[in-house]
């Protein structure tokens, strides 16, 4: 049994039946949230999705990491394709009362992955150049797409101050956090769903000094200032499912 099925309970709804597909471990990983009204971002998700908010507002995520141990079950990790950096662009979302991620865009220094991950799952990856260094203590993160549109640039360096803990239920961090499935839509314009489940976030408290950030412009969206919100997390073990369409 792969690690990440240690914990079940802590679930909104049970695992599916049928098997996962793949795995991945998500390493010294940087959640960077502002908040922005969620008319803003309506139009950027499938209209079957409805943009969640907390207390009033939504939020979008910046989120750099490192992912490793990914790979097609049941193969084993293969060199160069199965560790790569990742960046993610993240809106909160629901469909049918289960609460999601819909990703704006996602930055990985491996063309195989992005090819993979647009072919098997259909997400918005794009090829970037991108380095992390200075681990384990403070990552200083770089990230050039090399993609169309070419040129968006992330630079930003950041590292764990808190001892790592589990965020409480009904708090905002949890409600970042604590999601099991994510939403994107098929060529044909559908919406689809891809499961996933891990133990419960162990999450730190995080301190950053963002150096630049274009990820928001393509989208019409602009925030001002430091994010209000920084939280690491040194490891989380993972699994996916393939997506599955949404019923109407």
């Amino acid at each position: 049994m792969h690690s990440a099925f240690e914990q079940v309970a802590h679930r909104p709804w049970p695992c599916p039946e049928r098997r996962w597909t793949w795995r991945q471990s998500w390493r010294d990983l940087l959640f960077a949230h502002w908040p922005l009204p969620a008319e803003q971002l309506h139009p950027l998700v499938h209209p079957d999705l409805t943009v969640q908010e907390f207390e009033g507002t939504s939020w979008v995520g910046v989120v750099p990491f490192h992912m490793r141990g990914v790979m097609r079950r049941p193969f084993p990790d293969l060199p160069w394709i199965s560790a790569f950096p990742e960046l993610n662009l993240r809106l909160y979302v629901e469909a049918q009362g289960r609460p999601g991620v819909w990703f704006l865009s996602l930055d990985a220094g491996n063309a195989l992955a992005v090819w993979a991950a647009r072919r098997f799952f259909h997400l918005p990856y794009f090829h970037a150049r991108m380095s992390i260094t200075g681990l384990p203590e403070k990552a200083s993160y770089r990230s050039f797409r090399l993609s169309r549109p070419r040129g968006i640039e992330f630079k930003v360096e950041y590292e764990p101050v808190s001892p790592p803990y589990l965020a409480s239920s009904g708090s905002l961090e949890h409600w970042l956090t604590e999601r099991y499935c994510l939403y994107t839509q098929s060529p044909a314009g559908e919406l689809i769903c891809a499961e996933v489940h891990h133990p419960p976030w162990p999450l730190q408290r995080a301190a950053a000094v963002i150096e630049r950030n274009d990820l928001l412009e393509p989208f019409g969206l602009a925030v001002s200032g430091p994010p209000p919100l920084l939280h690491f997390s040194r490891r989380l073990d993972v699994v996916v499912w393939s997506p599955c369409p949404v019923a109407a």
